[in-house]
């Protein structure tokens, strides 16, 4: 007689947040959806689920535009929708060009809304980490160069790196923490020129990056 052998079954898979976003989206819906999406994923990687478990609904306002959307966290599942209707449990007013960065003080059920600030501002991924997602996620845009060229200003001096292989090159240069947000979403491209970040290519090269970059920063 055959013995039989006893299998036991995997573990389940702890379920994390999902991140729902509207169809045809605003701009700050998806940067909203994007970062909180980039903060769950820090959540599979072993780090802490910000809003995982929370109830309630929270506006986020553009302290200088009239950008809106409420974010409605439902447990396991987080919806960005746009607007503010009805009265959210929490509000926050933030720069949008700077990640995010509260201008006022939140109003409403405080709790909830820290909860969502540090969700949406977590310390970014290092420059390099960053270039390398970044340059994955550009490769399929039409006309984008060949390879990316890094100058990275740090503490300890200039790191460079170099992304793709082929014959034309596009150069980005700047503080370290600055490349890291424009590569990783968090900033805007051509906000960060006006913040030390210095491009070397052509002006149609400089349209393509562009997109690249609102590709990353809204995830269209």
């Amino acid at each position: 007689m055959t013995e039989s052998t006893t299998i036991e079954a995997p573990s389940p898979r702890l379920e994390m947040t999902r991140i729902l976003v509207e169809d045809d989206a605003t701009p700050v819906v998806r940067l909203i959806g994007r970062t909180l999406r980039d903060a769950a994923a820090v959540a599979r990687d072993g780090g802490d689920d910000l809003v995982a478990g929370l109830l309630g609904t929270v506006a986020v306002r553009s302290h200088d535009t009239p950008q809106a959307a409420t974010v409605t966290l439902a447990g396991d599942v987080v919806e960005v929708t746009s607007g503010v209707f009805g009265e959210p449990a929490a509000s926050v007013v933030v720069d949008l060009n700077a990640r995010f960065g509260p201008t006022e003080e939140p109003t409403g059920d405080a709790g909830l809304a820290a909860a969502l600030l540090r969700a949406l501002r977590l310390p970014m991924a290092p420059w390099r980490d960053a270039a390398a997602r970044f340059w994955e996620v550009a490769r399929g845009i039409p006309g984008i160069p060949d390879v990316l060229v890094v100058e990275a200003l740090g503490a300890n001096g200039v790191e460079r790196g170099r992304f793709g292989e082929g014959a034309t090159t596009y150069g980005i240069a700047g503080p370290a923490d600055l490349l890291a947000g424009v590569f990783s979403g968090a900033d805007d491209l051509l906000t960060s020129l006006g913040a030390g970040v210095q491009v070397q290519g052509t002006l149609a090269q400089l349209s393509v990056m562009t997109a690249a970059s609102w590709k990353v920063r809204f995830d269209v």
